[in-house]
């Protein structure tokens, strides 16, 4: 597994291309979007695991690691975000088989579950990270890179660490003086006696203490200093996690011909947008103001404004309005050479795409 993930890292450009490939040409296998579509879903899982599995490993890059915010030490060892990423690539799957085997009603049963898997595993990241704003439904670390340090660089946007001699470990420089350092230091290491070595270490004035590891927030530290709008932040985040699974538990009780989960789903999100953009605009340090949100996090808002598009794709407003907009486009462009054709097949994985939940789910 060692030299697996070494191998990954040190080819890390090569894997993502090969990815691309591999997880593009799954939405050409024979018998996409069919009843029997068991296999080319099981084929798209173990790619979507293997990419997560791969993403994982290049991110704990241990000179990544270093490189990385102060927050990132006090974030607990057990990989959320990969478990997130997981469950996303196994959800497909899930309910491709459990439509197979138990019906179009039963599978709701399965996403129920899977939803509310994810929900669990997002409230434990979001605890861990502090009640940081979710990014990228958790398959994101949230790492504040804002320039609060006296040695960050405005013009970069984030923090820039910099080495005991004040160099950018980042730069061409920085990582070759690094890398002569490290080996000098290597073979000292390795020429000296080891009581030696502990000796100087535990006695060695110059040596830099470690950075102090920043206390994770509470519920209560952030009702005491934020007050309302750090509860109404919290709220706004917890509603985000919470709508895809009230959506699915709405569609298991109703179905899918009935308006109430497309309404109250939309409700939901809505309400959450609504109370962040105000807390945003409160006045409130960490959380008020659009200038305290991290760059990360102002394109997290925007996703969510992006994410709103699904629900032209969700059903029952598809079938009624946005599938005859589709029909229209195709009978159109039908009589165009290539164009035509390519426009016929783009609707065709739109339209088969829209028959899975988990496609048009956005969570």
């Amino acid at each position: 597994m060692e030299l697996y993930s070494k191998w990954v890292r040190r080819n890390k450009d090569y894997v993502h291309s090969m990815e691309s490939l591999a997880n593009g040409l799954t939405w050409l296998l024979p018998e996409r979007f069919s009843e029997t579509e068991i296999g080319p879903e099981a084929v798209t899982a173990f790619l979507g695991i293997i990419t997560s599995i791969n993403e994982h490993i290049i991110e704990s890059d241990p000179l990544q690691r270093r490189m990385g915010a102060m927050e990132e030490s006090s974030s607990s060892s057990f990989p959320w975000s990969l478990g997130i990423s997981v469950l996303k690539d196994l959800e497909t799957l899930v309910e491709v088989m459990a439509q197979h085997f138990y019906g179009d009603d039963k599978k709701w049963n399965f996403l129920a579950v899977t939803e509310g898997t994810k929900f669990l595993v997002r409230l434990a990241l979001f605890r861990d990270s502090g009640y940081k704003m979710v990014l990228n439904g958790g398959e994101i670390a949230n790492v504040d890179n804002r320039p609060e340090a006296s040695n960050s660089d405005p013009r970069l946007g984030n923090s820039v660490r910099r080495d005991r001699f004040g160099r950018d470990p980042r730069s061409l420089e920085g990582r070759a003086l690094s890398a002569l350092s490290k080996f000098g230091e290597d073979a000292r290491m390795i020429s000296e006696p080891k009581w030696l070595n502990r000796f100087q270490n535990h006695h060695d004035p110059t040596m830099e203490p470690p950075p102090p590891v920043p206390k994770k927030p509470t519920l209560s530290k952030i009702w005491s200093e934020k007050g309302v709008p750090g509860v109404l932040f919290l709220t706004a985040e917890v509603l985000h996690m919470s709508r895809p699974l009230i959506y699915v538990l709405l569609m298991r009780k109703y179905g899918v011909r009935s308006w109430l989960p497309w309404f109250l789903a939309l409700s939901v999100d809505l309400t959450g947008m609504s109370i962040l953009s105000h807390v945003r605009h409160s006045g409130h340090s960490r959380y008020g103001g659009s200038s305290s949100l991290s760059a990360s996090e102002k394109d997290e808002v925007k996703r969510r404004k992006m994410l709103l598009a699904f629900y032209l794709m969700r059903d029952p407003f598809f079938s009624r309005y946005t599938r005859k907009r589709l029909d229209t486009v195709e009978r159109v462009s039908e009589p165009i050479p290539i164009i035509g054709f390519l426009t016929a097949k783009i609707i065709e994985l739109v339209i088969g795409a829209q028959t899975r939940y988990t496609y048009m789910s956005g969570s």
